[in-house]
């Protein structure tokens, strides 16, 4: 996910992608500490993703206050 499309979205649209990306980031855990998974480099994409989600949210409330 590029910064650009996040700027676009709501805030209850990013609210659920973040929700779904943590689900991710939980299963990518526990695959990693079973030895079950495939695409290590998915858990860093996804951590990135989460921060990118955060720092835009909090951006937008900074912008309403």
């Amino acid at each position: 996910m590029k910064a650009k499309d996040v700027a676009l979205k709501t805030e209850d649209q990013l609210k659920a992608d973040l929700v779904t990306l943590k689900k991710e980031a939980f299963n990518l855990r526990f695959q990693r500490a079973s030895g079950q998974l495939e695409n290590t480099a998915r858990v860093r994409v996804v951590r990135r993703d989460i921060a990118r989600i955060e720092t835009s949210l909090r951006q937008k409330a900074l912008a309403k206050a």
